[in-house]
């Protein structure tokens, strides 16, 4: 193979390097906690492997120059891909895949593939079957690369320093990121400024838990280690944020020595401080020379609360470098050097210090004229290690540089006796816990909920004293008018809206909000502001002015109207009951902890999903009260029919964490509002979890009911007929609404039973006037003949995603001729053991969930539609097969010859299992929500006429 330079003028030269002179050091990938076992790999065992794969990736045409797009999330299959690209003298872009919404993760994919000129995507297998369709998409599975690759290549491209090394998105869920241009030489510059600080040799051992879609993780844990011959430990991140306490315990039991990670996780290891504490364990932070801590602001008082009770454990006392970088300066650049916290003595933030050697950094005013110390501009930068630009876009480049060539970092900062410290940011975005959020990407997602008025939605962060973290702050504008008691709103012309219906309408808007953040982006804004359109400074061109809106609330501007919702807030959740017992205190704790919330602000009496409470939440709220008071099984269904502290607390002091004490088909999933009740039915796997994020919506509007499958709970037998089934779910409901104007429908196979239910409801002489399903035609039998128990198994493990989808389609094959048990067994065994844990989910339970969704696939085996209904609302999405339009036009239709009216055909986003997903949802009710009001309208309105029921 080609030798190193004596000098290295690219990257390649550093993997030469790393593997001729430190043949004993490498990569080491923890494949799970710290008592989980590691697979070494050594510098030269990474040359080799990459160099396999560089054959592979010639043997497919590929040239110097060309991009290759890395969607590889596990370090040790994005490590060697990433080598095979820098020796073959293609430029890697690594990308994060966005699962969660798979419309902006296709309109990202589309733009980057515009933006790279078509470039190779690598991925893994699981991921390629998950990838959204694109046109002109080039597609590589690294397990097919790796089986092609039986030689390794052994000529090396010998990139110029100029040449384009790597290039790394601009962080943000925008599909319009843009590529950040570093060369062999910005690389190569900023590894030797870096080490001027953090002075790595062989001896040491770096660890890094961030994804390599962050430069942080790219330059800082890999390239600059890799540049010392140091060793260094990689481990996904879920391992750290699942348990915050794995981080230290992967230092101790490694001995590593140098680190990074943003300010939050150290806010999450102060709080988990307690249980180090109370467990007795006892860590070895003695060997651990620098964290480095950059991506958010260093809280003063966090970082000094995490270094005081990390003491005990050897941990120096000068060991937190609070650090400034970005992707375009090769991430850390500035950093405060063993000066931390006494310089920062009395200070809300940290300061970051020194810049490398070679980096000049200045403070200009609006005119990029440079200010003089002390004082606050943006700050600029200029040196070796700052990129060129923006791959494919001079315009973003050009607006990127002073006319005197400094980088514009859209930060505002001063300079103290050189020491650089930043007090905000100019550009519109919010960092929580590390990750930037762009401001109009959160705006675009909200403006489409009902009752939010059209451009008068602003997203923008807040600081508060002694946070962790920026939070997000979210003012709009109500679309019909606050409730009265929100001052400085008014009701829009032609609303009317006053009163008890004015307030209810206003709490529901202020929940979807909440909502939709949660289950977009994983995280709750601090502050959801209901405001009249004119409180929205505008400029002439009618942009919102983000950071003024920013300054008037941290100077108590809009105080009145934060009063008012909270006060707002506590009447629509019942006033507040003080928790009595320690049951009910412990679970007031754990709510406001999942809240972000005061426990003294949280009442007894309180619905926990009226709280905000996701799907999401549930699970985490099992894990705290098996944490917190030892009780282990709380079953979802417990929480669904317990949700208040009150009782929950009753449940649990009960013995009753599981189990309903008798089957009642009806799950309250939302009880206020005066609307008519809508009845959900299950869909085919019988449980109704699916459906609580779409409850949310409904809150003050009318009451959500979800129809939960026989089978579930211990001595329970599953239905054994359709019609036994379906004359079961009508008395219930009747139970909970006696009678009609009834409203129902149902989800998949729930379509067909919720047809039957309406049929059973008006032959009993009640009016039924809404009947939906989501995406199911009426006959179904033939859809369930094909799922025998493997099929059926396999796609319970896919609904619950224990297997990707392309699990889902090959492995029912293989699983049918073995035994039910051992079809069972392989699906447990292949799923994460995280989400088992999650979902508390063993084998007996999963087989006997199996088991129960294969009866109810035996009772639609046999069914076949008949009679009708007046008409039908039919929810169509992407389909299992074939074309939207092709399950519309022969599938679904068919519910004409079953309605004696016409029927309502609906498009909404997302496919058969994703359509009520996170990322659908909100869009999903809103159809859904309006077409209730439509239907139960019309229905009245014929009623009226004809002078009585039917």
């Amino acid at each position: 193979m080609n030798p190193p330079s004596p000098a290295p003028r690219s990257l390649v030269d550093l993997l030469l390097t790393a593997a001729h002179r430190h043949p004993a050091s490498g990569v080491t990938h923890c494949l799970g906690p710290a008592g989980a076992p590691c697979r070494d790999q050594s510098y030269p065992g990474l040359l080799a492997e990459s160099a396999r794969l560089l054959t592979a990736l010639r043997a497919r045409g590929l040239e110097p120059g060309d991009r290759v797009v890395l969607v590889l999330e596990r370090p040790q299959e994005f490590l060697p891909a990433f080598w095979a690209a820098v020796l073959g003298g293609f430029v890697p872009c690594p990308m994060a895949p966005l699962r969660g919404d798979r419309e902006r993760w296709s309109a990202q994919l589309e733009h980057v593939n515009t933006l790279l000129g078509g470039p190779l995507v690598i991925t893994g297998e699981a991921l390629a079957a998950e990838l959204p369709p694109v046109t002109g998409l080039s597609v590589a599975a690294l397990e097919e690369l790796r089986a092609d690759a039986h030689t390794a290549a052994d000529d090396f491209h010998r990139a110029a320093p100029e040449d384009t090394a790597v290039l790394v998105l601009t962080s943000g869920s925008t599909g319009h990121a843009k590529a950040v241009v570093l060369s062999h030489a910005n690389l190569l510059a900023s590894m030797a400024a870096k080490n001027g600080h953090h002075r790595l040799t062989a001896r040491d051992t770096t660890l890094n838990w961030v994804s390599f879609d962050h430069v942080a993780a790219l330059l800082e844990c890999h390239l600059l280690p890799l540049s010392t011959g140091s060793r260094q430990l990689h481990v996904e991140a879920s391992v750290v944020l699942g348990e915050p306490l794995e981080f230290l315990r992967l230092i101790s039991r490694h001995g590593v020595t140098m680190t990074f990670t943003p300010n939050f996780l150290l806010g999450l290891i102060n709080a988990a401080g307690e249980r180090l504490s109370a467990s007795g364990e006892r860590l070895d932070l003695s060997r651990l020379r620098h964290i480095i801590s950059g991506g958010e602001a260093v809280v003063v008082a966090t970082g000094e609360a995490f270094l005081d009770r990390l003491a005990r454990h050897g941990l120096a006392r000068d060991a937190l470098w609070p650090a400034f970088g970005m992707t375009e300066t090769c991430a850390g650049s500035v950093y405060s050097r063993k000066a931390f916290p006494d310089v920062d003595r009395g200070a809300e933030f940290a300061g970051l210090g020194t810049p490398v050697e070679g980096l000049r950094i200045r403070i200009a005013d609006p005119e990029d004229r440079p200010l003089p110390a002390g004082r606050v501009g943006e700050l600029q930068l200029r040196g070796p290690m700052i990129t060129s630009g923006y791959y494919n876009n001079a315009a973003a480049t050009r607006e990127a540089f002073t006319a005197d060539g400094w980088f514009r970092s859209g930060d505002l900062g001063r300079l103290d006796e050189g020491r650089l410290t930043l007090v905000g940011r100019s550009k519109d975005s919010i960092i929580v816990n590390g990750v930037n959020y762009f401001s109009h990407d959160i705006e675009s997602v909200l403006e489409p909920l009902d009752g939010v008025a059209r451009s008068y939605v602003a997203a923008f962060p807040v600081r508060p004293a002694g946070s962790d973290t920026e939070q997000l702050v979210i003012a709009f504008a109500p679309e019909s008018g606050a409730a009265p008691g929100v001052p400085g709103t008014g009701t829009a012309p032609g609303t009317g809206g006053t009163g008890a219906g004015a307030e209810a309408a206003l709490h529901r808007v202020l929940m979807a909000i909440r909502s939709t953040v949660v289950m977009h982006w994983g995280f709750r804004p601090a502050l959801v502001l209901p405001l009249s359109p004119h409180q929205f400074p505008k400029t002439s061109l009618g942009k919102i002015q983000r950071s003024l809106m920013r300054r008037r609330l941290e100077e108590g501007a809009y105080d009145a109207e934060r009063r008012a919702v909270r006060e707002l807030t506590e009447r629509m959740l019942g006033g507040h009951t003080a928790p009595e017992g320690g049951t009910e205190r412990v679970l007031a704790e754990i709510y406001a902890e999942l809240f972000g919330t005061d426990p003294a602000a949280i009442s007894a009496t309180a619905n926990f999903f009226d709280l905000g409470g996701t799907s999401l939440d549930i699970l985490r709220l099992r894990a705290r009260v098996t944490e917190r008071l030892g009780v282990s099984g709380l079953e979802v269904i417990t929480v669904l029919r317990a949700p208040t502290v009150r009782a929950l607390a009753a449940r649990l002091d009960a013995g009753t964490a599981s189990g309903t004490g008798g089957y009642d088909p009806v799950v309250p999933m939302q009880t206020g509002g005066d609307k008519t009740p809508l009845f959900c039915v299950h869909p085919g796997v019988g449980e109704v979890l699916v459906f609580v994020n779409l409850a949310k919506y409904f809150t003050g509007d009318r009451p959500f009911y979800a129809l939960r499958a026989r089978g579930f709970d211990e001595g329970e037998k599953p239905f054994v007929t359709f019609e036994q089934m379906v004359d079961a779910y009508a008395d219930a409901i009747q139970r909970r609404q006696p009678h009609g104007p009834y409203a129902v429908a149902g989800y998949s196979f729930g379509g067909a039973v919720a047809f039957e239910i309406a049929k059973v409801l008006r032959e009993r002489g009640e009016r039924v006037d809404f009947t939906g399903s989501f995406n199911l035609p009426p006959h179904i039998k033939y859809r369930m003949a094909e799922l025998d128990f493997a099929e059926t198994a396999t796609n319970l493990a896919f609904f619950l995603a224990l297997i990707d989808k392309k699990q889902s389609l090959r492995l029912p094959a293989r699983l049918r001729p073995l035994p039910r048990e051992e079809q069972v067994a392989r699906l447990v065994a292949l799923a994460p053991p995280g989400r088992l844990a999650e979902l508390d989910l063993t084998a007996d339970r999963f087989a006997a969930w199996a088991e129960l969704a294969n009866s109810l696939t035996d009772l639609g085996r046999t069914y076949e539609p008949s009679g009708s209904v007046p008409s039908m609302s039919v929810f169509h999405a992407i389909p299992l097969r074939g074309t939207r339009q092709e399950w519309l036009d022969n599938e679904l239709r068919r519910w004409d010859a079953f309605t004696t009216g016409p029927n309502r055909y609906l498009e909404v986003p997302g496919e058969h299992y994703t359509m009520l997903a996170p990322q659908h949802v909100a869009a999903f009710q809103a159809i859904l929500r309006r077409e209730l009001d439509l239907r139960l309208a019309e229905a009245d309105e014929i009623a009226i006429r004809r002078g009585g029921s039917r």
